[in-house]
């Protein structure tokens, strides 16, 4: 869960125990554990999988309770996972109090919802609340994505979600116009962001850029930036940063962005749906948040990504200026090709090699990566009026090609901190092909969790170099992919599953 603390402290008694760091990493759900022989556990009649509230000197935090044997754990204590304790902010020993938490009354809500019932922009706003405070465990939260997939939201409920997950955290103003781009997601090495921002900064636009950490994918934009610059920054940091080079490329997790956002997100991957009213709330309560009056939008279209068919991608970028519309922001869509990874990189310093490859204008640079990021920042510089109608593709290679782009994105990370070149993993292994025949396809989501496999985005320098493309002919014997990792069994790992899903290729004779 995300930002849990309060306070103000519930006037619920319950039982004391002290805490202990159990350095238990749960992504970002707070787990508590107690003995299963703990007489509070009896007294208060919790069970494995309860919720539970635990408050310290003003804090609280409600977590999910697991029971265990462990006997290093005494009878009066209780174990924190990473989360709980960092959200409670608590010290090894304190005294906290556990109680049942109070009833949800959004919850009542997302039940009606279920049922088919469509809800009112106050009832969107009180499970925001709710959500953002940490009060929804993960299989409430799947109960409410589900509510919005099985009975797709309608539009006054995606302006009623898309405004309450806006509010529900921090909001940024500026005193200049603010213009922003934003992929939906769901294809490999589709970093554009980096080379996009430097254009249109370039070109005298402002386009402060928060981006996100990856959740469940290889790599995000963030990730990627961090193994050049430093992208923790905050608000004041970042207003400095936009002041002095026209824009940035930050990690918003430290500014709270529609926190909710990520909640949705973790659960949504996991469940393997993505209902399009959410992703549309999902997308536009960043923007809105951030203060951008203009995005364009890169809506990647393929068989395994995540929109699925040209008519679905023109359905949803005109659902997204709709919405955007009603919070006056205005909105431009690209379609692209989203059929096959982007670049020849997944994981977040290899991609930043691609991206510094084509900023620096090395002749094998990725075209496919560099003629999308210029499509992108084209329609960037006209929807920003800094290129005529139907000309921002050529004023945006020229920004490229004489080396100015290059020259800002540079001087963008020295404000934010520093320069400097990414990360080399310490092993590769080439995976070569055991056929001969025609690539007629390349699944994104193989590929990507290949990469994973070999330790991105946690090992920054991990993931594959992808040697083929859709079309190509293949011989017997010829590299497929290149693996990167840090450790031999991370590489191993990799190689087995690559081998299992056949490099998630299909090479027909």
């Amino acid at each position: 869960m995300d930002a849990v603390i309060s306070r103000k402290p519930t006037r619920t008694r319950g039982a004391r125990l002290r805490i202990r760091r159990m350095h238990l990493h749960t992504q970002r759900e707070p787990i508590v554990v107690m003995r299963t022989d703990c007489p509070v556990c009896r007294s208060e009649g919790l069970a494995p999988r309860s919720q539970v509230l635990l408050r310290a000197e003003g804090r609280e935090v409600v977590a999910i309770l697991f029971q265990g044997a462990d006997a290093t754990l005494a009878e009066d204590e209780i174990g924190l996972s990473e989360a709980a304790w960092e959200l409670l902010g608590a010290s090894e020993g304190e005294w906290v109090t556990i109680s049942h938490p109070p009833a949800l009354h959004s919850m009542g809500s997302v039940r009606s919802r279920i049922f088919g019932t469509t809800l009112d922009a106050p009832a969107f706003d009180e499970i925001v609340q709710d959500v953002v405070a940490g009060r929804y465990s993960d299989v409430q939260l799947a109960a409410f994505i589900t509510a919005g997939s099985a009975l797709p939201l309608t539009d006054d409920e995606t302006v009623a979600l898309t405004g309450a997950m806006a509010r529900g955290g921090a909001q940024l103003r500026w005193d200049r116009d603010i213009i922003d781009k934003h992929s939906v997601g769901g294809l490999p090495g589709n970093r554009t962001t980096p080379i996009v921002v430097a254009i249109a900064a370039a070109a005298g636009l402002t386009i402060p850029k928060t981006s996100s950490r990856a959740i469940t994918s290889p790599a995000g934009t963030a990730d990627a930036m961090e193994t050049v610059t430093r992208v923790d920054l905050d608000l004041a940091a970042i207003r400095r940063v936009v002041e002095a080079e026209g824009g940035c490329l930050a990690w918003g997790g430290a500014l709270r962005l529609s926190p909710a956002d990520d909640i949705f997100i973790g659960v949504e991957r996991q469940l393997e749906i993505d209902p399009e009213g959410q992703l549309i709330a999902s997308v536009l309560s960043k923007k809105i948040a951030a203060g951008a009056q203009r995005v364009v939008l890169d809506i990647p279209v393929g068989p395994t990504a995540k929109v699925r068919s040209s008519a679905a991608g023109h359905k949803l970028a005109m659902r997204m200026r709709d919405v955007a519309s009603r919070f006056g922001v205005e909105t431009v869509s690209v379609i692209s090709d989203g059929a096959q990874p982007v670049g020849r990189a997944i994981g977040p310093a290899l991609e930043m090699c691609d991206v510094l490859s084509v900023l620096r204008l090395e002749y094998d640079a990725p075209r496919d990566l560099r003629e999308r990021a210029l499509d992108i920042a084209g329609a960037v510089l006209e929807l920003g009026q800094a290129a005529a109608p139907e000309s921002g593709n050529e004023r945006a290679r020229e920004l490229l090609e004489d080396g100015s782009a290059y020259r800002k994105f540079e001087r963008i990370c020295l404000a934010q901190g520093r320069f400097c070149e990414p990360p080399k993993a310490a092993l590769e292994r080439v995976i070569e092909s055991n056929t001969k025949g025609r690539i007629t396809e390349i699944d994104n989501r193989k590929i990507a969790r290949i990469a994973k496999f070999a330790g991105a985005p946690d090992d920054p320098a991990a993931g594959l170099r992808i040697h083929v493309r859709l079309g190509n002919q293949i011989e017997l014997g010829q590299p497929l992919i290149t693996l990167y990792a840090d450790t031999e069994s991370e590489i191993a790992y990799a190689a087995d599953y690559a081998r299992l899903v056949e490099n998630g290729l299909r090479i027909e004779a």
